[in-house]
């Protein structure tokens, strides 16, 4: 699947409730939003607390973004990453998604996102800096994209047990199993190795 949002790779870093700093690639831009606080249990990942941090996370994932972001723009963004993250949980474990979600994503993605551009040309055929409501805009009709019958079957909660984080899997074989093979996927062969040793 081609994601309308694919200029820029993927993940971000995280830091475990005991310090461990690791790398997890959500699959997704619409995902890697809603982990930028409202999915997952560590209040450490909460990162967006005023304007300027919408911003400044945008511009890192968005080329020629106007940063300059209104409380109001932040108050839509937390809303349209509270829906992205709820609906994502909800088809990880095999339910369906609210109404009100599907609603706040569905009006997010109706409204002018970042139009393409073709380079070499003279004029900006009305692209110049794209705005905040265009970013969110992109990132919902990803959204619309993963959460379609076929993306759908590809959002998946990591395979450990202690672990309830959620991705999209984008691999070739559809066969991802972990967060992080930094994380889960490291701790799951450390225990297959130990269970050899005592067997």
């Amino acid at each position: 699947m081609r994601h309308s949002t694919d200029a820029h790779p993927t993940g971000q870093w995280f830091t475990s409730g005991d310090g461990h700093r690791w790398w997890f690639d959500s699959g997704a831009l619409a995902l890697d939003f809603a982990y930028t606080g409202a999915m997952g249990d560590n209040p450490a990942w909460e990162t967006l607390h005023a304007a300027s941090d919408l911003s400044a996370w945008l511009d890192d994932r968005f080329d020629d973004v106007d940063t300059t972001s209104s409380d109001r723009e932040l108050t839509d963004a937390l809303a349209l990453r509270a829906a992205i993250a709820r609906t994502a949980t909800a088809f990880s474990r095999g339910e369906d998604a609210t109404a009100d979600d599907v609603d706040i994503i569905n009006l997010f993605a109706a409204t002018p996102d970042i139009p393409p551009v073709l380079p070499g040309g003279r004029r900006q055929a009305g692209r110049g800096r794209a705005r905040v409501g265009q970013t969110l805009s992109a990132m919902a009709r990803e959204a619309v994209e993963l959460f379609s019958s076929e993306g759908r079957e590809r959002i998946r909660e990591c395979a450990a047990s202690d672990c309830a984080i959620v991705f999209y899997d984008e691999s070739r074989s559809n066969n991802r199993r972990w967060c992080s093979m930094q994380r889960c996927g490291n701790r799951a062969k450390v225990r297959k190795h130990r269970n050899k040793e005592e067997a």
